[in-house]
């Protein structure tokens, strides 16, 4: 029963860039019968949290209390319906995350490293040959290059790093991938076609798509981007800028499987990105991370609702044809200090989303 009274009771299930408009947010109207008289015996519900009982659409219950919390006035917030039987903080087993545990883990082994720890000292050397080599490149032209990530030269600092985003994807049962997947049932390799785009896509350079492989390389080779997942009991996992990151510097490759839209379409998965916004709706492709995914899944968006989140963005989500096929780019899109948290637009044009309530 307390499944049923949830799921009439709560905001429509959303999905990144394709997600529908919310509900608007009017409390719930009583049941009548003929006579007028109420039959609801959740009107005088309120927020666990707040105390407040407006906002009865994002008002999400207890499956073992029937207590109700907003969506938003969780820690870390909601942005929508939990698939599964949801307990609330009172009722959970689970002690509330404090602080980011960085676990022991064998790190070569988990991002299936392509080298052998010996030779990481000529690996440094090479990287920082490698990079003058591409600023050079990139200055003699007139238009503006991506830039390839800078790595943290302390291997130390590097593992922390890399340990940080094996803690979360173990933590949320996810496989590390830094590709698209394609897998039986879903979308195949041949959907993802760039003409299919409405409107046209835009083509990644050859300089660019040099940077792009130079970026996968390096990252196979253990020279990670400087980036570390940390925990926050507002924002959930996010991820922070850990070291100067320059603008137009190519952050990460958004990954996972890749599946139509058409069949995700009561998804409630919070982090599906577009892949192919087709001229044909049943050909459009969103990439899901839920099963597969790197670091991008963990990158917050901001609240483009206000002035003030706005500020915040530092990356830009950009999809690109590249040789043939659609792929999506985090870029930062200004230079980045050392210790700021990534936030991009998660509407990007489409303005759909439910950002309202990020902080």
């Amino acid at each position: 029963m307390a499944s049923t009274r949830k799921t009439a009771r709560m905001v429509q299930r959303q999905r990144r860039m394709q997600a529908p408009k919310p509900l608007s947010r009017t409390p719930i109207e009583s049941h009548s019968d003929d006579s007028g008289s109420s039959g609801s015996e959740y009107d005088d519900l309120c927020c666990e949290e707040c105390g407040s009982g407006d906002y009865s659409a994002e008002l999400l219950l207890c499956d073992k209390c029937d207590r109700g919390y907003h969506l938003f006035c969780l820690r870390p917030i909601l942005v929508s319906v939990p698939k599964e039987s949801w307990f609330c903080p009172s009722c959970t087993k689970h002690k509330k995350l404090k602080a980011f545990p960085l676990v022991q883990t064998k790190i070569v082994d988990f991002f299936r490293i392509q080298r052998s720890p010996e030779s990481i000292q000529q690996l440094s050397q090479d990287i920082r040959k490698r990079r003058k080599r591409a600023n050079s490149l990139v200055m003699s032209k007139k238009k503006r290059r991506l830039l390839p990530f800078n790595p943290t030269e302390d291997l130390t600092r590097r593992l922390e790093q890399m340990a940080s985003l094996a803690t979360v994807l173990t933590a949320t049962g996810t496989k590390f991938s830094n590709e698209l997947t394609y897998v039986p049932g879903m979308a195949p390799r041949s959907a993802n076609c760039p003409a299919l785009e409405l409107g046209g896509m835009q083509i990644l350079s050859k300089e660019d798509t040099e940077t792009l492989t130079l970026c996968k390389t390096m990252m196979e080779r253990g020279e990670w981007p400087p980036l570390m997942v940390v925990f926050d009991p507002h924002e959930g996992f996010t991820v922070e800028a850990d070291k100067f990151i320059k603008d137009l510097t190519i952050i990460t490759e958004y990954a996972g499987d890749v599946d139509y839209l058409k069949n995700r379409e009561n998804d409630d998965g919070d982090s599906m990105m577009t892949l192919l916004s087709a001229a044909n709706p049943s050909k459009s492709l969103v990439i899901c991370p839920d099963k597969r995914s790197n670091i991008a899944r963990f990158i917050n968006g901001i609240n483009n609702h206000t002035p003030d989140g706005k500020k915040k963005q530092n990356l830009k989500c950009v999809r690109y044809n590249v040789n043939g096929e659609c792929r999506v780019l985090l870029i930062a899109n200004r230079d980045i200090p050392k210790g700021e948290r990534l936030y991009y637009d998660y509407n990007g044009y489409e303005h759909e989303y439910p950002t309202e309530h990020f902080v």
